[in-house]
């Protein structure tokens, strides 16, 4: 006799359901069909002019919001010269398509998806590398599944079906497979999905914010700086600007190298550094023995220093150390220096370096081929020339304004985490765990 399945359930329904029964189960060919997609590249779009737009896998990756209004999106043309289905062709996308990103380099991005949810009688086409799925009938509805191909239990399912080494990649044959878990009450899935939805206009809102502060500061950072060919910044603060022009330092007559060699014992515990590309700052590696780094050349890392990745340095790897790094090694690969008494603020250093001519600067400064064959040389560091006011209270009150930016983004960034935390946990609650199938 065959074993009948048990129904399941999420651990956490609204109050009006919890006597409804286990939710119902089917094979995701059950519920949807797959619809044919085109293979247009990126160089046959255009955000300018045309009739039909395109998704391309890509933009579900990076910009689109899991349920896809095209009111709110950017989303490209197809240019006019290439051949499209005619008008009433199956094709087109309807309101409720699931459209997935085929393949990935990362198994948490492939069968990444959106859902359709307003057209506004505007004509797209599924693009390259994605799969289109419409429903077959009325038993989900629109606004549900996108969410649902979110949850742990079919992202799950989803990242057993792709195939790959380097590129990841889900076919629609594999795709059929799946189990997609679902209410049987309509209204089960449009509270569901209003809930979702609202926290999802929270967290993109406090995304808005985050990214709003960042494009501020860049902003910002362009205009208290001088630009390339410019010896002066565009804005200075108030009481400074009777202060006299600006001059131009060789880092030497700025900063001295600091070089604490370490004398590393084999049974002793040890934490290293690293420093992120583009100014991101910081990081702490884990605890590690002596014996375990070996014959490798490391330093003290001292505090309140201005420290670089020699090999990234041309894409901005470049920070300052803090009471936080005190106790602390870095590899010789992460010079530190310090400011000579009465020369500089080495904050102000740091973000002179983060404007676009300080990493010009840091370019030139790092002879060598493509990627990690460019090395920051010393004596090549040492004559670059920073300009900066003659002024080091006035380096200070600079580099206090970006830090303090810096300290309201790092706010609102974790509030944002936490916001995207409280959805992952909230999305494992409302809907059925994988152990449950």
């Amino acid at each position: 006799m065959k074993k009948e399945k048990k129904a399941v359930s999420p651990k956490l329904r609204f109050p009006e359901f919890r006597g409804s029964g286990g939710w119902r189960a089917g094979r995701m060919d059950s519920l949807y069909s797959f619809v044919r997609n085109n293979t247009l590249s990126r160089d046959k779009l255009n955000y300018e002019a045309g009739t039909v737009k395109n998704i391309h896998y890509g933009d579900i990756h990076t910009k689109f919001s899991t349920l896809f209004d095209i009111t709110k999106e950017s989303v490209p043309y197809i240019n006019e010269t290439e051949e499209l289905p005619e008008v009433d062709s199956d094709d087109y996308c309807v309101e409720g398509d699931i459209i997935f990103a085929d393949s990935s380099e990362d198994t948490n991005d492939v069968g990444k998806c959106v859902e359709i949810l307003r057209l506004e009688g505007q004509l797209l086409l599924g693009g390259q590398h994605t799969i289109l799925a419409r429903r077959k009938n009325d038993e989900l509805i629109i606004g549900f599944g996108g969410h649902v191909f979110q949850s742990v239990r079919v992202r799950s399912q989803i990242q057993h079906e792709a195939q790959g080494t380097k590129v990841y990649a889900i076919s629609p044959t594999r795709l059929a497979r799946i189990e997609i878990t679902y209410p049987g009450n309509q209204d089960e899935q449009r509270k569901i999905a209003d809930c979702l939805t609202s926290l999802d206009d929270v967290v993109a809102a406090q995304s808005r914010k985050v990214e709003a502060l960042k494009v501020y500061k860049r902003g910002l950072i362009q205009q208290l700086f001088p630009r390339e060919g410019e010896a002066d910044p565009r804005l200075r603060f108030p009481g400074f600007a009777s202060n006299g022009a600006w001059h131009f330092q060789k880092i030497g007559s700025l900063l001295s190298k600091a070089s604490l060699p370490v004398g590393v014992e084999a049974e002793k515990t040890y934490r290293e550094i690293g420093i992120r590309s583009h100014g991101k700052g910081i990081f702490h590696k884990g605890p590690v023995l002596g014996k375990v780094i070996g014959d490798k050349r490391v330093f003290h890392v001292v505090r309140d220093a201005l420290v670089l990745n020699i090999v990234f340095a041309w894409e901005q790897a470049v920070a300052t150390t803090s009471e936080k790094e005190v106790g602390m090694i870095a590899s010789h690969r992460f010079p530190m220096h310090v400011a000579k008494p009465g020369k500089c603020d080495v904050e102000y250093v740091k973000g002179f370096f983060l404007t676009k001519e300080g990493k010009r600067l840091l370019g030139v400064a790092s002879p060598g081929g493509a990627g990690r064959n460019k090395t920051l040389g010393q004596k090549e560091f040492e004559s670059i020339e920073v300009a900066l006011p003659v002024s080091v209270n006035e380096q200070t009150r600079i580099a206090n304004c970006l830090s303090s930016l810096d300290r309201k983004i790092t706010i609102e960034s974790g509030k944002l985490g936490s916001l995207k935390m409280h959805k992952k946990g909230l999305m494992q609650q409302l809907f059925p765990a994988l152990e449950n199938r």
